[in-house]
């Protein structure tokens, strides 16, 4: 759960949860080849650090776009109705042919059953991680009454374990066969390490293992969700975002929520640590939802999505901070929701997820521009 992958979400944690979002008729295709500094958002922001932004994804919600090594295509998951899909599967696709070309049909990974979150490209740029519910049921799984008590909740299914599939979506091999969940895997920059989220312990920590699923750690252990983590550029550190009970009250509620497969992600912050999980530190101290970080190439800044800055709990603008928890800047401007930003590995592209351009509906989708810093 990344978003997301949160998500994603991932658990799922893409804006369709955060919103309570529906599969809507894709829209037209739009590109922004503005100069960087022109575009400009809710209180008079720009996004100057975006340049030649373009929508890859119309229609449904799609998020969590993840790089392969040689920055040429993006794995990530999508629910449009008009692929067939009743829930979140995996696709790839090639990003400068998906630039030009709005019809293009990404290629199908996960196989269309359960449902899936958190692709990630594997070292050799062929094979594909995801988590899915698959081994429990070709369906997708129930999902939960995802607002209670007026707080937003995100699913943490219990059937979620790690696959990986090439291209083709064939040769599907489970990696993970552990109750509980297990998802939101990446990759480290040497390729010789698997980092996921896992409730094996009996809370929502991180873990590390050996691509083969062997050779597991567990890096993260207080209370609290810990997930959406990604390796720095060198792979020397780590980054997510977590949840950190403190009261009685607050504590009681979040053990009582994880008994029920859920979790609420109404208060997240940032944190750091070594790749073996020494030397923790939280960056941000914001409140409310930040999530979604990721390392600027530079492996000295963090880009995140936040609502921190708006008292409308659902407008999420992507931000960036340095490392050690100053320097805060806002980086998009536009729309209610920006999140899950990612670097392509050569430092030359961002690709996010964004409701901007959608037509008035509640359509996700993914966009991919130049980073200009």
């Amino acid at each position: 759960m990344k978003i997301r992958s949160f998500l994603p979400i991932l658990f799922f944690a893409t804006a369709s949860l955060l919103f309570g979002q529906s599969p809507h008729a894709g829209t037209k295709p739009t590109t922004h080849s503005q100069q960087p500094g022109l575009r400009q958002g809710f209180g008079g922001q720009t996004e100057k650090h975006l340049k030649n932004i373009r929508q890859l994804t119309f229609g449904g919600d799609n998020a969590e776009a993840y790089w392969s090594p040689n920055s040429k295509w993006l794995t990530f998951q999508s629910n449009n109705a008009a692929w067939g899909l009743h829930c979140d599967q995996i696709f790839a696709m090639e990003v400068g042919t998906a630039a030009k070309n709005p019809s293009y049909k990404p290629l199908p990974i996960s196989g269309g059953k359960g449902r899936t979150t958190c692709s990630f490209f594997m070292p050799d740029g062929k094979h594909i991680i995801f988590a899915s519910t698959m081994s429990a049921a070709d369906t997708c799984p129930p999902t939960p009454n995802l607002r209670q008590g007026g707080k937003y909740l995100w699913p943490v299914y219990d059937s979620y374990d790690l696959y990986i599939a090439d291209l083709n979506g064939k040769n599907v091999k489970r990696l993970t066969d552990t109750p509980g969940y297990d998802a939101e895997a990446v990759l480290s920059p040497k390729g010789d390490k698997i980092l996921f989220t896992s409730t094996r312990s009996g809370d929502l920590e991180l873990w590390t293992m050996d691509l083969d699923g062997k050779n597991l750690k567990q890096i993260t252990f207080d209370l609290g969700y810990d997930g959406g983590a990604f390796f720095s550029p060198d792979g020397s550190k780590i980054v997510f975002r977590a949840s950190r009970p403190k009261t009685d009250t607050e504590i009681n509620e979040y053990r009582e929520l994880l008994s029920q497969g859920l979790v609420a992600p109404t208060n997240m912050e940032i944190y750091v640590c070594n790749a073996d999980g020494s030397n923790m530190r939280q960056i941000t101290n914001l409140g409310k939802a930040n999530w979604a970080p990721y390392f600027h190439p530079s492996g000295k800044k963090i880009i995140f999505s936040s609502n921190h800055h708006s008292d409308r709990g659902y407008d999420f603008q992507l931000f960036m901070i340095n490392e050690d928890g100053t320097g805060l800047e806002q980086i998009t401007a536009e729309s209610i929701f920006n999140s899950f930003p990612m670097f392509s590995p050569d430092g030359k592209k961002i690709a996010f997820s964004s409701n901007r351009d959608n037509g008035g509906t509640r359509d996700t989708n993914v966009f991919l521009a130049d980073w200009v810093d």
